[in-house]
């Protein structure tokens, strides 16, 4: 008997990443040997999520970076956050996370466009971001000797919890007034 709805649950559950509605829909039908609509498989999808937030569970599921994906609730943070902490040895260094920033925000921008803007070498950052793939390289520059191009990847998408670039904060909301000098005019 056919139950799309455990399935469709299986491949969230068992994808790393968030999984768009086209991909559930290709696994679908290669199983099921039919074509499903995509009002259909939504409808699936709304009602795994309905049942997940009616019952009392710890996880939820999210729409992010165009796909779904199963999250920890919002309320049990303060406590994965604890366990993340204790077993994070490889957290990233301030110069990649600076690097990381520049990247986001300038995209898709250079090494040395980089490097201008932080005032440093960044070979390492780089190459540290691109091995735990939270950058990946876009193209390649018109400008002389065409440099490779950085942008940030599905998986900073995911790890972040947003669906595009635009969600990123505005850097103006990231200021810190504080180290403005005399009294500031109303």
């Amino acid at each position: 008997m056919e139950q799309p709805e455990l399935y469709i649950e299986a491949l969230i559950f068992a994808s790393e990443q968030s999984i768009r509605i086209e991909e559930i829909i290709y696994c679908l039908q290669m199983v099921f040997g039919r074509d499903y609509a995509i009002e259909e498989v939504k409808m699936y999808v709304y009602s795994i999520q309905r049942r997940y937030n009616e019952n009392n569970t710890v996880i939820e599921l999210v729409n992010i970076n165009n796909g779904y994906q199963f999250l920890t609730k919002k309320t049990y943070h303060p406590i994965i956050n604890l366990l993340q902490q204790q077993r994070s040895k490889k957290k990233l260094s301030q110069a990649a996370l600076e690097t990381l920033a520049v990247v986001a925000y300038k995209q898709p921008v250079t090494k040395t466009e980089i490097e201008q803007i932080r005032g440093v070498n960044c070979d390492y950052s780089i190459q540290k971001l691109l091995e735990k793939e939270l950058i990946n390289i876009s193209g390649k520059s018109d400008s002389i000797g065409k440099p490779l191009l950085y942008s940030t990847s599905s998986q900073f998408m995911d790890y972040f919890g947003i669906n595009n670039i635009n969600e990123l904060p505005n850097i103006k909301e990231l200021t810190n007034d504080s180290s403005t000098i005399g009294e500031q005019a109303e």
